[in-house]
């Protein structure tokens, strides 16, 4: 615990770090840019295309015309729009998180080694293209165990809970490996994952509850509708800063028990070289 606590507060203070100020804005240009040119090209096609899902309905279309005989016209208005909000949220997470893994970690994780690992040797265990199958391979799980997961939402507790433990759990997966990817061999890397399993998916799991504060702009209701384009912007930054935190809490924690881990290791006996007689 003394560990993930020394990470945490060392990642918090790098937070501030001119360079890792610099390179959060790197990821929210690309997935900035990216949300905003779908969103502008096919936000009202994907509005209509919901709206008349939902009419064709029949359950959906008795609530929409009960809302309004009571008056609820303007809810009815709104409903398209949240469920697209809904549905593209999970993807904005997803992919903020790859960017920060495979663009901002590497640099984060050299700031880290840098300063205050800089003995620590680097075995590259792990070249690039299996960082991203493993990326790629954790996300389709998680966001499978996401969809699976949607019915318990509706039971209240379930809803704070379980969303919240699959991003950890893939925040977890992510950025484990990617930290020790550069500096640990394969079989250093595997005793870690194994070894520090719990500490890290705590870090995960406390991540996945910060990654779910940006959420929270969007329960303005109406108003985040009208402000949608500049909620995803500040949802984005907000998203790529909580990652890089998450990328930084990790590489602390990881590069430090992966000193540990050699700093216990036996040295390797020397053989004494005979006399050339």
């Amino acid at each position: 615990m003394s560990a993930v606590l020394d990470a945490f507060w060392r990642a918090a203070a790098y937070c501030l770090h001119p360079r890792v100020i610099a390179l959060s804005l790197a990821p929210l240009l690309l997935a900035g840019g990216l949300t905003l040119a779908l969103g502008y090209y096919f936000w009202e096609p994907a509005v209509a295309g919901v709206r008349a899902t939902l009419e064709g309905w029949a359950l959906i279309g008795a609530l929409l015309q009960w809302l309004e005989a009571l008056g609820g016209s303007g809810l009815r208005a709104l409903i398209a729009p949240l469920v697209i909000v809904a549905l593209v949220l999970p993807v904005i997470v997803v992919l903020s998180l790859l960017v920060v893994a495979l663009f901002m970690a590497p640099a984060l994780v050299s700031l880290v080694a840098e300063r205050r690992f800089t003995d620590l040797e680097a075995k590259r265990g792990a070249a690039l293209w299996q960082s991203v199958l493993w990326s790629l391979g954790c996300t389709a799980t998680a966001l499978l165990a996401l969809a699976l997961s949607i019915p318990l939402w509706f039971v209240p507790p379930l809803v704070l809970i379980l969303p919240p433990l699959i991003w950890g759990w893939l925040t977890c997966r992510v950025m484990a490996f990617d930290v020790l990817a550069e500096h640990a061999s394969a079989d250093e890397r595997r005793i870690i994952l194994r070894e520090q399993r719990w500490p890290l998916l705590a870090i995960g799991v406390v991540c996945g509850y910060l990654g779910a504060a940006p959420t929270l702009l969007w329960a303005l209701g109406a108003a985040a509708l009208i402000f949608a384009p500049l909620l995803v912007l500040v949802s984005v930054w907000l998203y790529t800063l909580v990652f890089a935190f998450a990328a930084l809490w990790f590489a602390h924690f990881a590069l430090a028990a992966l000193q540990q881990l050699r700093s216990a290791a036996p040295a390797p006996l020397v053989q004494p070289v005979a006399a050339l007689p």
